[in-house]
């Protein structure tokens, strides 16, 4: 008898150990409240976790399970602990404390069972908590990163729009919208790249230079400065504004010849802002136009705005000069990430097409996870001539796909999430070329080790079409 007894206080003692092992291990500390004496009963391991006292804390004004929750969360957590109590005997609630010994508001999961004595009186509630202020505080980050990105969304799909009204009215032709828009688009989405690489706190203005003169007209280009950050919506205008000027070069100033040259240099000013001067030279002899396009509205007016400053252009017989000033609530200081230069855009894999690609009897695969890029892509080959197969939109349907007698394929690179790199092995087996589209840019995106041009979203469908005709050789 002495011995079973001996036995069993061993065992408790061993279940005991084993039990304290696992709160501690857990990170968690028990307490005990004494309905009937109102006194919650305070154990080391929850000092160590709230800050209290170990011991017993008697209810004041209010019950003791309560003296526990931050002031502004007890009348909801209240209502919550009692009601589930009531319902079920037991309670899963979040709340604030306010640590007494430092003063830091932490948040806790505690859960409790309640029980009751012979008469069915509730008697007790023994329950645990955890602190999980880290958790909470990731759940806030994340909900705040969320709301920015939606923000910043709704911001570029807003400006898209704006961008789209505004060139449509001021062309002629449908086939000008596309071109001009198109390159207005691509302006912003360079922009945004480098805005992306620096978890958005800035690009530098030697990088959007790079990014809009870096692949036109090489060596008649030039642009220096010292390093300078911009803000996010500094760097989006001046990018727009670098992709007017030398779109306008282009048509009809300096680099519309051989030897023509831009010239493109800042300057950081006493009051902190800077000034950018655009000079072009060498190229055709230049008048003021009669009229001013939207262009000309993003320079004197939108950039200027954004940029807290002013712009001023000259119409000179030798070449346009533009001064743009900015003040500077445009500058921020240099982000704790710097993305490289830019690869120039003339160094891509593929160029879009000036004239009509002829596709005439190519089959070709699409595999595309935006229906509205699908459909997209799916016109302008068929336009071209090509007999299109799919489009696929997730990696089931394109890999039930090969087995179609197949001459080419675009590839979406990533298809809701997964990487279209299996059915980029199935084509490369059997000699298939092909062609990736991607949204990410220079950094990634786009699956490794296969010889394929890369196309950078947003794309023109001709853009697309010459690809693909480059890749079966038909150029």
């Amino acid at each position: 008898m002495l011995r079973s007894m001996t036995d069993d206080a061993s065992g408790q003692v061993l279940d005991r150990r084993r039990l304290d092992l696992a709160l501690e291990t857990a990170r968690l500390g028990e307490f005990e409240w004494d309905i009937v004496r109102n006194v919650l009963t305070i154990t080391s391991r929850m000092s160590a976790i709230t800050g209290l006292p170990q011991g017993e804390i008697a209810g004041g004004d209010h019950e003791a399970l309560y003296e526990i929750v931050h002031p502004d969360d007890r009348a909801q957590a209240r209502k919550t602990i009692a009601a589930a109590l009531e319902a079920n005997g037991r309670y899963d609630a979040e709340h604030r404390l306010i640590r007494p010994d430092d003063g830091r508001a932490i948040w806790l999961q505690s859960a409790g069972v309640l029980t009751r004595d012979e008469a069915g009186r509730p008697a007790s509630v023994c329950g645990i908590l955890h602190d999980i202020t880290e958790r909470r505080v990731v759940d806030d980050q994340r909900k705040t990163l969320m709301a920015e990105l939606d923000h910043r969304v709704k911001n570029v799909l807003a400006a898209v729009q704006a961008l789209a009204t505004q060139t449509a009215k001021r062309t002629t032709s449908l086939e000008s919208f596309l071109t001009t828009f198109a390159g207005r688009l691509k302006s912003m989405a360079s922009a945004n790249e480098l805005l992306t690489a620096a978890r958005w706190r800035g690009a530098a203005i030697a990088h959007l230079a790079a990014a809009e003169l870096g692949g036109i007209a090489p060596g008649q280009t030039r642009w220096e400065g010292p390093e300078l950050f911009l803000t996010p919506r500094g760097a989006n205008a001046l990018s727009l504004a670098m992709h007017e000027l030398a779109t306008n070069a282009l048509k009809f100033g300096a680099l519309s010849t051989e030897a023509g040259r831009v010239d493109l240099r800042w300057i950081r000013l006493a009051d902190g802002g800077f000034e950018l001067t655009w000079t072009e030279s060498g190229g055709p002899t230049v008048t003021a136009p009669a009229h001013l396009g939207f262009g000309s509205t993003l320079l004197s007016q939108v950039t200027g705005r954004e940029l807290n400053g002013d712009t001023q252009v000259e119409y000179r017989s030798a070449g346009v000069r533009v001064r743009l000033r900015a003040s500077a609530a445009a500058i921020v200081d240099r982000p704790d990430t710097v993305p490289e230069a830019p690869v120039a855009r003339a160094a891509e894999p593929v160029v879009a097409s000036s004239g009509r690609t002829d596709l005439k009897g190519a089959r070709v695969l699409i595999v595309e996870d935006a229906v509205l890029l699908a459909l997209e892509l799916e016109t302008g080959l068929a336009d071209a001539g090509a007999e299109v197969i799919g489009p696929a939109y997730e990696l089931e349907e394109a890999m039930a796909l090969l087995d179609r007698e197949i001459d080419a394929a675009v590839l979406d690179a990533n298809l809701n999430g997964r990487s279209v790199t299996p059915v980029a092995e199935v084509l490369a087996s059997r000699g298939i070329p092909f062609v990736f589209a991607t949204g990410y840019g220079e950094a990634g995106g786009a699956p490794s080790g296969f010889d394929a041009p890369i196309i950078r979203k947003p794309y023109d469908v001709t853009q697309v079409a010459a690809a693909v005709a480059a890749v079966l050789g038909l150029n």
